[in-house]
């Protein structure tokens, strides 16, 4: 084989598809196996690519983050690992989709990464629809470790007494980036802070189970912050730890786009004492103009009075029904 020629062949190829020299570049760096491959395997590859629902116009960007793909056998390598993909799909356009978010996931063996990695989340009790959704939506998940990664994460939150048969897997369908975390940099230091604040180990288990993005927050940057405005609006650490075990997402919720608009919409508008708020923490679930802004008002125009809990801790129907009001007013 003229490699010279073959090389050369390769350079028209990419400019045949649109790349720039800066890209035809950039990729070769990347994959110096491309300068051996033939152009006719560089166009089953990229024609395969397209049948299999991927728009031609982000091919290029797919190849620019992972050259390798178009070195790629297509017969053991590409077609093996999308028709395994395809048997997790519930709709077409899924494993296309998931190539373009990652195409590292096609440089993956179906033997030697994906099964056994599928294998791991049955372990966990992930059912085989949920499989699909797991790792077509986060297609990165096929690049950690077992051992060293994934293992550790579970190890991790056994760890905290989430042993029932399931709820790790079903950590993991809900909030599949907690796997991407580390556990010694991030998911412990937020368990700790948690912890610190008086969070009782049970209230910590329904954080991992509903809330597992909060574990996932830094603690510096956004936990640590959070509380302490909180204090400075005249919360006390006691009132603190009760509204984060019942309410975990403050502690990552904006403050200058949520948390303050909520409090002085309390305090000022309201007329009500932030006690209020830590006895019913839902208030800051709840969206401002359209629910809480919109009740105040007209329970201000009919002269009522009522606890934020009663005010809010019901659909438009109950609250109608709870204080005689006409549907139109809601």
């Amino acid at each position: 084989m003229d490699m010279s020629n073959t090389h050369n062949n390769t350079l028209w190829f990419f400019k045949h598809k649109g790349f720039d020299d800066k890209n035809i570049h950039e990729i070769f760096k990347k994959c110096k196996r491309l300068e051996g491959v033939r152009k006719e395997n560089l166009s089953e590859n990229w024609d395969y690519l397209k049948k299999i629902g991927i728009h031609e116009r982000k091919l290029p960007s797919i190849v620019t983050k992972c050259p390798r793909i178009m070195t790629l056998d297509l017969n053991e390598k590409l077609i093996p690992m999308v028709q395994c993909l395809t048997t997790l799909s519930t709709k077409q356009h899924e494993v296309a989709s998931a190539i373009t978010k990652f195409p590292h996931i096609l440089t993956h063996s179906v033997e030697e990464k994906l099964c056994p990695l599928l294998g791991f989340f049955e372990s966990l009790g992930v059912s085989g629809t949920q499989l699909g959704k797991l790792l077509l939506h986060n297609p990165r998940i096929i690049s950690y470790s077992i051992d060293s990664k994934l293992s550790g994460v579970v190890d991790f939150l056994a760890g905290i007494g989430l042993t029932k048969e399931g709820l790790i897997g079903k950590i993991f369908v809900k909030n599949p980036s907690i796997m991407g975390y580390n556990v010694e940099k991030r998911l412990r230091p937020t368990t700790e802070f948690l912890l610190s604040l008086g969070v009782t180990k049970p209230d910590l288990q329904h954080v991992a189970i509903n809330f597992p993005e909060v574990l996932c927050r830094d603690v510096d940057k956004v936990l640590k912050p959070n509380f302490e405005y909180l204090k400075t609006r005249g919360f006390d650490s006691q009132q603190i730890a009760t509204i984060v075990a019942r309410y975990p997402p403050i502690l990552i919720k904006s403050v200058k786009n949520s948390l303050e608009p909520r409090i002085r919409f309390l305090v000022e508008v309201m007329g009500r004492r932030i006690e209020e708020a830590a006895s019913y923490p839902e208030f800051f679930q709840h969206g401002l103009k359209k629910r809480v802004e919109r009740r105040e008002k007209i329970l201000k125009q009919k002269n009522i009075s009522c606890s934020l809990s009663e005010m809010l801790d019901c659909n438009n129907k109950k609250f109608v029904s709870r204080f005689d009001l006409v549907e139109k007013f809601v």
